[in-house]
């Protein structure tokens, strides 16, 4: 397959969805049940194939503000058709909510990191609104100050220990991400000129979009905007249960807590829903370089963790504590006895522990 039509395979794996899911909000019928089963059964059913989807030098710069673009334009226009009267049967716009918010939890949410990270102050403040327009500011805050810093330690509310259900994690995170960002956006403003404070910011974000779909759907379409906010809260908060649950960084007796490696994080290296989530699932080298664009990151899969199934599939088994402490909490435990003296991820064997070894690819 050639270079060129595995980039745009990588391109439509994010932009094909949003545009099933505006062909919906316009049109109703049997374009909302296509835009969901287009971010769901589709992206499964291509992770299982051989078709190719990475990312060229000139999407770093293009895409995510597409994605921004799609986002801005996604939303509205499902808040207003869910609110329209008589414009979906009942049916169709539950599909549309659906769809949407696998959208925005999956591809807006990663569009939105990607852009936090960027250099430039533009890119930030695009990432930052698709944040607020979420109800999810402080996840901005949260994120580089805390999650970044913290990451593989007691101190980061958003890697779960091995052991903690998602719903145990979920119901703690959302609280303590907000209360860290907050504390450690505190602690920054000691040191830098007096300037409006972020948490401001979000807030104000968040009621411009509760004021905006007001405006476009009423009461109606407030609570579908609610009801999006957590849909993609806890979507984005998954993804964070995945890639960190049971990864420890060593804390030495002085307390100085190990550089942040290859081990620390768990990777998916399935091409067509790492590009729905613009490599996000390539989670290893980007902590370990917090800078560099989706486009560059790479997966070593002798020296990064790798879950056994893809982000949307392991993030279902996730939702069943029992299942996935069977498939995962052996491998947490076989992985952290080796790499205690080695950076080389160890391989899996049947005696390695029920479920998880069936899985294993």
């Amino acid at each position: 397959m050639s270079q060129r039509f595995s980039a745009i395979t990588f391109a439509a794996a994010s932009l094909i969805p949003a545009g099933c899911l505006l062909l919906g909000a316009v049109f109703g019928g049997l374009w909302c049940y296509v835009a969901v089963l287009s971010i769901s059964v589709l992206v499964v059913s291509l992770d299982r194939s051989r078709l190719r989807a990475v990312a060229s030098e000139r999407q770093a710069d293009w895409l995510p503000r597409a994605v921004t673009l799609a986002h801005f334009t996604v939303l509205p226009a499902s808040i207003w058709a869910i609110g329209a009267p008589d414009h979906l049967t009942l049916g169709e716009a539950a599909a549309q909510l659906l769809g949407t918010g696998l959208f925005v939890g999956q591809v807006s949410n990663a569009c939105a990191h990607e852009l936090i990270h960027r250099a430039d102050r533009l890119n930030r403040l695009l990432g930052t609104a698709i944040y607020c327009s979420l109800l999810n500011g402080q996840h901005v805050s949260a994120h580089l100050l805390v999650h970044h810093v913290f990451a593989g330690t007691a101190k980061d509310p958003n890697s779960a220990p091995m052991g903690q259900s998602f719903w145990r994690f979920f119901l703690r995170a959302s609280v303590h991400e907000f209360i860290a960002g907050l504390r450690a956006e505190n602690r920054r403003r000691q040191h830098l000129p007096v300037r409006m404070h972020p948490y401001v910011v979000y807030g104000i974000g968040g009621l411009i979009s509760l004021s905006a779909s007001f405006i476009l759907a009423g009461a109606l379409g407030v609570f579908a905007l609610l009801l999006l906010a957590v849909h993609a809260q806890m979507q984005l908060l998954l993804s964070d249960y995945l890639q960190h649950y049971g990864l420890r960084r060593h804390i030495a007796p002085d307390g100085k807590v190990e550089r942040m490696g290859p081990q620390h994080s768990w990777n998916a290296p399935h091409d067509f829903s790492a590009a729905l989530m613009l490599n996000a699932p390539l989670h290893s080298d980007h902590h370990m370089n917090p800078g560099r664009t989706f486009d560059r990151l790479r997966l070593e899969t002798d020296t990064m963790p790798t879950l056994p199934r893809s982000v949307p599939v392991m993030g279902a088994i996730a939702l069943v504590p029992p299942l996935w402490r069977q498939i995962m909490d052996p491998r947490v435990r076989h992985y952290g006895a080796v790499a205690a003296h080695s950076n080389v991820m160890p391989p899996l064997t049947p005696d390695t522990g029920g479920r998880s070894a069936v899985l294993s690819e």
